[in-house]
C-alpha cells in the first residue's frame, strides 16, 4: 500500500507522514525534498511554481511510487498533489501528459491512497506564518488555495480535516488504509 498524503502547504502532511511512519513502521518520502535547487529557490523568492515547473518533481516522485510498489512494500509519500492532472502524473508517470492515453486511464489505482488534509485558509496561513526554516512562504498558500482542485472518490481518496488532532486524523486514515489491504 502506498499513502500519498495530500494537502496545501502548511496543511500538516509532514507531521503527519512522520507521525503515521513511525506508528506503522513505514517508510515516509518527503516530498519536498525532491524538489529541484530551482524551485526551492524560486519558492523561497515568492514566486508560485507553474506546472512546467512541477512536472520533473511529480514524475521523480511516480517514480519512487512505483519503486515501492514494484518492491511489493508499504511506504508514505507527501505531496502538494493539488491538481487532478498532478495525482495523474503521481499515479501513471509520463502517460498522464499524453492526451490520447490520458483520455483512458482510470482515476485511481489499486494500492495507493490519497490522504487529502483539508483546512481553512485562515487556519493553514497561521500554522504557516508560526513555522520557521521551510522554504515555503505564506504569502503563497493563496496560489496553492487558488489552483487546488480536491479530489475526488473516484481517485481513491480521504478527506481529513486538519482541525483534528494529529492522533485523531492518523486514526482516521489508518481505519481507510484496513479497507484497502
Amino acid at each position: 500500500m502506498i499513502l500519498v498524503i495530500m494537502g496545501v502547504s502548511g496543511s500538516g502532511k509532514s507531521t503527519v507522514g512522520s507521525f503515521l511512519s513511525k506508528k506503522l513502521g513505514w517508510p515516509l518520502h518527503e516530498g519536498d525534498d525532491y524538489h529541484s535547487k530551482e524551485n526551492v529557490e524560486k519558492m523561497a523568492s515568492g514566486v508560485p511554481l507553474t506546472d512546467q515547473d512541477r512536472t520533473p518533481w511529480l514524475l521523480c516522485l511516480h517514480d519512487i511510487i512505483q519503486r515501492e510498489m514494484c518492491a511489493g512494500t508499504n511506504a508514505i509519500l507527501t505531496c502538494s498533489a493539488l491538481k487532478k492532472l498532478y495525482r495523474q502524473l503521481l499515479l501513471f508517470g509520463s502517460r498522464a501528459l499524453n492526451p490520447s492515453s490520458a483520455s483512458h486511464q482510470p482515476d485511481s489505482v489499486g494500492g495507493v491512497l490519497f490522504a487529502f488534509l483539508q483546512g481553512s485558509y485562515e487556519l493553514i496561513h497561521t500554522r504557516m506564518v508560526a513555522r520557521k526554516g521551510h522554504f515555503m512562504l505564506a504569502s503563497l498558500l493563496q496560489s496553492q488555495f487558488d489552483m487546488l482542485e480536491p479530489p475526488s472518490e473516484s481517485e481513491n481518496a480521504l478527506t481529513v480535516d486538519i482541525q483534528k488532532s494529529v492522533p485523531e486524523i492518523a486514526a482516521e486514515i489508518e481505519r481507510a488504509l484496513s479497507t484497502q489491504q
